[in-house]
């Protein structure tokens, strides 16, 4: 059976991405997918990434954050919580996050989910990455809200196309350990709207989930461009 996991990011239980996040799993359930979800909120799982994350240290003098995931995911030292959240993730074959956009980027609870769960030598490390990441052959999507209108967003608006502010998450993070990224969906002016306008959403979102394996997959690097220190092998051969 095919495996989602879904990761919630909102301080506030009854809020529109909760329902976001329901009918999310509703829509996948639906189409046959065995769910699983971490609301961080509930879990209280905190943003900060410390030297309280590792039982026993590699180096006790002195912190090199990626190293120390390396040694305490090897040495099964990690912190209880961040590991269930490792296995959540490599068990499951789609990974979504639900999320509001604060200031173009996630809140700090989902970005610290990201800094400690997404483990050096784990899900990234030398030239495992994009297409040779730790994550190659699973697939993500974004599910996110926004209080800004659609016509804000886009080439000639007046804030820019909003894949491109979230290119940090999308390409820099989830495609970065080798998720092939689907298309986002952004439900737009969350807080203005009526209840019929919402109830409108989570129906196209309940569309765009249940059809996700004809969704758009956003491109991505490939290693095959590039040499062994990532430099664009295009530009070596018209330079020679």
């Amino acid at each position: 059976m095919k495996r989602a996991h879904i990761v919630y990011a909102h301080p506030e239980p009854n809020s529109f991405v909760a329902a976001m996040r329901d009918m999310t799993k509703e829509a996948l359930e639906k189409d046959g997918w065995q769910t699983s979800v971490t609301d961080l909120q509930a879990i209280n799982f905190s943003a900060v990434a410390s030297a309280a994350d590792f039982g026993v240290r590699s180096r006790e003098d002195y912190l090199v954050y990626p190293l120390e995931q390396r040694h305490a995911w090897q040495n099964q030292t990690i912190d209880p919580q961040i590991a269930a959240e490792v296995e959540a993730v490599r068990n499951a074959d789609l990974l979504v996050l639900v999320f509001p956009i604060f200031w173009y980027s996630v809140p700090a609870q989902l970005k610290g989910w990201i800094d400690r769960v997404f483990l050096s030598g784990v899900f990234y490390g030398g030239m495992r990455v994009y297409d040779q990441g730790g994550m190659r052959g699973k697939r993500a999507m974004i599910v996110a809200s926004l209080g800004g209108r659609d016509y804000m967003f886009g080439p000639d608006s007046i804030h820019g196309d909003l894949k491109d502010m979230l290119k940090h998450l999308l390409q820099g993070t989830l495609g970065y350990v080798g998720y092939s990224v689907h298309e986002p969906f952004f439900a737009y002016h969350v807080p203005y709207v009526d209840n019929t306008e919402r109830t409108g959403m989570l129906m196209k979102l309940f569309h765009a989930v249940e059809n996700i394996d004809s969704r758009p997959v956003l491109p991505m690097p490939s290693l095959d461009d590039f040499d062994d220190q990532f430099r664009p092998k295009v530009a070596q051969t018209s330079s020679t």
